[in-house]
């Protein structure tokens, strides 16, 4: 795997996507904290709530929790391709010299990742205007607006997209300097 910090350019602008994208990391790791407190109070309140024949357990707090959830993967998925964490088949990549990894990042992120995310901040957009605009709640009694829910989707694509594109500045600028090591 490639080593961002050998590889990495020396450009402010690049500097500053990833840093928005660890900014969300952080917000994720501490939203990951308060979603898992929410499922561990769903779970024992309709435990106890059961066991004392009273409803200790609240369409709000259950909607928090998947609410909590989608954001977490919306906004983290910005930091995971910074660090590297995200999901690789690694058929060829594994076994690619450092030149050829780089290669494959940058066409994957030309090719599928830039359009994927710019389609999709594009088109859940006209969507998350929509429901701001009416104030979307949840049909369920005492559940949460769902615009800001909705309003996250273009926005966890739009990190993502500008990840993307620094993380392919990040492999051209390996690509034009030469691969770390002197690996072919």
């Amino acid at each position: 795997m490639h080593d961002p910090a050998r590889a990495a350019p020396t450009a402010g602008w690049i500097h500053a996507l990833d840093r928005v994208s660890a900014g969300a990391g952080r917000l994720v790791a501490w939203l990951t904290v308060g979603m898992v407190g929410v499922g561990v109070w769903n779970t024992l309140a309709r435990w106890l709530g059961r066991g004392a024949g009273i409803d200790l357990a609240s369409n709000g707090l259950i909607e928090a929790q998947w609410y909590a959830f989608s954001v977490v993967f919306l906004l983290g998925a910005s930091d995971a391709l910074r660090t590297n964490a995200h999901v690789r088949v690694d058929v060829l990549y594994g076994r690619a010299s450092p030149r050829r990894r780089a290669w494959i990042d940058l066409v994957g992120t030309l090719l599928l990742g830039l359009p994927f995310c710019i389609a999709l901040v594009v088109l859940s957009w006209p969507g998350a205007a929509e429901s701001f605009a009416i104030g979307e709640r949840s049909p369920d009694p005492g559940g949460l607006p769902r615009w800001p829910l909705r309003a996250l989707v273009p926005v966890g694509f739009a990190l993502l997209t500008l990840q993307a594109v620094s993380e392919g500045a990040k492999r051209a600028y390996e690509l034009l300097r030469g691969p770390p090591g002197g690996d072919p």
